[in-house]
Formats: structure tokens, sequence, C-alpha cells
């Protein structure tokens, strides 16, 4: 099995964890997305962070296209590799 992961990019904090969790429920994930906070370059405030998912996907089950679209969904989107 290949280690594919996905990387989903979120406004903020709590936009992150409402979309981890609805990540489990909607695609049946066998493990919990990783959160991430990713601070932009130069900023010291936690206002000006994006926060990341990062989803593993080794049996490459997980449509690249749904996952972009879920993203949207919390003003968000999925980076390509």
């Amino acid at each position: 099995m290949s280690d594919v992961r996905h990387v989903l990019v979120l406004p903020d904090r709590d936009a992150a964890e409402e979309a981890a969790e609805a990540l489990g429920e909607r695609f049946g994930l066998a493990e919990e997305p990783q959160l991430v906070r990713d601070a932009l370059a130069g900023e010291d405030d936690a206002e000006d962070a994006q926060w990341l998912l990062v989803l593993r996907d080794e049996g490459g089950r997980l449509d690249p296209a749904e996952l972009d679209a879920f993203a949207g969904e919390w003003d968000g989107w999925r980076e390509e590799p």
C-alpha cells in the first residue's frame, strides 16, 4: 500500500475542528485526521493562521475532488501534493 496523504486547508481552528469531526462521519475514516496550525509567514497573531487537516489514505479510496468540495463547505480547499 502507498502512503497517500491529503491536506485540507481551513481558515481557522473552529472550522478545522468541525471539519475533522464531519470527515469521519462522511467518509468513514479509520483514523482521525491530524490537526496542524500553519502560521502565515511573518505573522505572530494566532488569528493569522490557517489550520491544516492531514489525512492518511493508504488505500487511495478518498476522491480528491470530493475532499476539495468538502473543504469548500468551510471556506477551505485541498492542497495539491
